[in-house]
């Protein structure tokens, strides 16, 4: 956790210096590792509360509890020096993970963590983040992460600029909405305002946009947000509960939830597409997360 504060203070200071979208930009080549060790009974069992797992001291890790524990080192790799995008701001847009085999609380993880590339992406720069898992020297989960610095593009026109940060207005919004698969509602969830210092005080992850109104508006949201990485395991814990464990899971984060909130999950009889939408009496409510599962053999 004292490592996650300054890293977070480290991003502060360093991301007014850095230039996003620079020619001849490059990834530090750093490989950052987290000796092998199991997870720690009582932070597993409280994150398992607070996204939705069975609260139990057996059976595997929940599938993004790695991607967790290796989040000091994603902070670590983007606030240094030598990392060319500014991590204030920064969005996390996607998430992959796989399991390769189910990975026990008392497995002794070896995690590492990379930067794999820099894409250039139409509302700015996004980098790919990797992240593995080893136990004994196997390979037995990894995740790929993108994370978007917005800018403009270099031969963007300002008109261009100015239309693509536009409010979408309703009629952007709707068709926003009707891209989303349609797929029958299996539960929904009341979001408490202090979700985010909740999650935040189990994960580490304390970014000022998740703990209070008053931060959040310092970075343009008029509300705290919920964390991208407790929407996605809510509904792992939910596609779990409803059709049996995961062993790969893709993400796509498209909206932030601002808390509170009451939100619908919804998800194919399979379980393997799911959907995390704003509650709404037609079911079209805003779209904040789309995901795609695979089950265990």
């Amino acid at each position: 956790m004292t490592s996650l504060s300054a890293s977070l203070v480290r991003g502060a200071v360093t991301s007014p210096f850095k230039r996003p979208g620079r020619p001849g930009a490059t990834l530090p080549t750093d490989r950052l590792t987290l000796p092998a060790a199991p997870a720690t009974p009582g932070r597993l069992a409280a994150y398992r509360r607070i996204c939705g797992f069975p609260e139990t001291e057996s059976g595997p890790l929940p599938l993004t509890y790695p991607h967790v524990l290796a989040f000091p080192l994603a902070m670590r790799l983007m606030t240094g020096r030598d990392f060319p995008l500014p991590v204030v701001g920064l969005v996390h847009t996607w998430i992959e993970i796989s399991a390769h085999r189910p990975v026990q609380p008392d497995d002794p993880l070896e995690l590492t963590l990379h930067a794999a590339g820099l894409t250039p992406h139409r509302r700015g720069t996004e980098v790919t983040m990797v992240t593995e898992a080893r136990v004994g020297g196997e390979l037995v989960w990894e995740s790929r992460s993108g994370y978007l610095s917005r800018h403009a593009p270099k031969a963007e026109t300002a008109a261009a600029r100015v239309g693509e940060e536009a409010p979408k207005g309703e009629a952007g919004l709707k068709a926003e909405e009707a891209q989303a698969p349609a797929l029958p509602a299996l539960a929904e969830w009341r979001l408490p305002g202090d979700l985010g210092r909740r999650y935040g005080a189990v994960s580490g992850d304390r970014n000022p946009i998740h703990l209070h109104p008053l931060t959040a508006r310092l970075f343009g949201f008029p509300r705290a947000i919920a964390h991208g990485m407790w929407t996605v395991a809510r509904c792992l814990a939910e596609a779990d509960r409803q059709a049996g464990a995961l062993r790969a899971v893709r993400a796509e984060f498209r909206a932030p939830v601002l808390l509170p909130a009451t939100v619908t999950y919804a998800a194919d009889p399979a379980g393997n597409a799911f959907i995390l939408r704003s509650a709404s009496g037609n079911g079209n409510g805003r779209v904040h997360l789309t995901g795609a599962a695979t089950r265990a053999l």
